[in-house]
């Protein structure tokens, strides 16, 4: 099992996962988009649900198993919630989807984080954009709420609903974080941890480390 950076000292970044296998809970999605990018042919996808559960992870996970070393040169990660408008949509998903593809996979991928944050007009120039550079690109979008999403956008993509993680879940990155840093870690730590998280991976993880930071033991 191989994570993201690590030398990181961030633990969310050093435990990320960077294959399909190292990911926890949204099992069913996981096996459905792990067989389409096997097939080095996806559709536009849209993973929605709350944050924390692996969203922007596994949007990375399918652009390095569909590139592998050229990742970086066919895919272009924009955060709809700090680039809102109409014309960053136009401007840099247009430049990015007009060139070609390096390697074997026919097109590029383009991560749209929090799309739900789009204005109603950039919404209508994605959908737009969807439909000029259908051979050339593929849209991943996430967003935590798919009804503020345009449904002529959803309809051109295949969305997956993403869960809160389950206690087992968390407990199975806790554990294995715990194991790599020495860490001990009692139950009721664990059950304190868990309910502070409210099924939020991300957030767990941070809570984790801050509280590793204080002491290795935790009661």
């Amino acid at each position: 099992m191989t994570f993201a950076g690590n030398d990181s000292s961030i633990w969310t970044e050093k435990y990320r996962p960077t294959q399909f296998d190292g990911m926890v809970g949204q099992d069913d999605i996981i096996k459905k988009v792990q067989g389409l990018t096997k097939s080095l042919n996806i559709p536009h996808l849209m993973f929605a649900g709350p944050a924390g559960t692996g969203k922007s992870t596994l949007a990375l996970i399918v652009v390095k198993e569909l590139f592998g070393d050229t990742w970086k040169q066919n895919y272009l990660e924009l955060n709809a919630s700090d680039e809102r408008g109409i014309d960053v949509v136009r401007q840099k998903v247009k430049d990015f989807a007009r060139t070609k593809a390096l390697g074997n996979v026919p097109f590029k991928v383009i991560f749209l984080d929090e799309a739900d944050a789009l204005t109603r007009e950039a919404q209508q120039a994605l959908r737009r954009t969807m439909e000029n550079f259908t051979s050339t690109c593929r849209f991943v979008m996430s967003c935590n709420y798919s009804s503020k999403i345009l449904d002529p956008i959803q309809s051109r993509a295949v969305v997956f609903r993403f869960q809160l993680l389950e206690k087992k879940d968390i407990k199975k990155r806790i554990d294995l974080i715990a194991e790599t840093e020495g860490l001990s870690i009692s139950a009721d730590a664990f059950d304190a941890l868990y309910e502070a998280s409210e099924g939020d991976c991300r957030r767990v993880i941070n809570l984790l480390q801050a509280s590793a930071s204080i002491s290795p033991n935790m009661t």
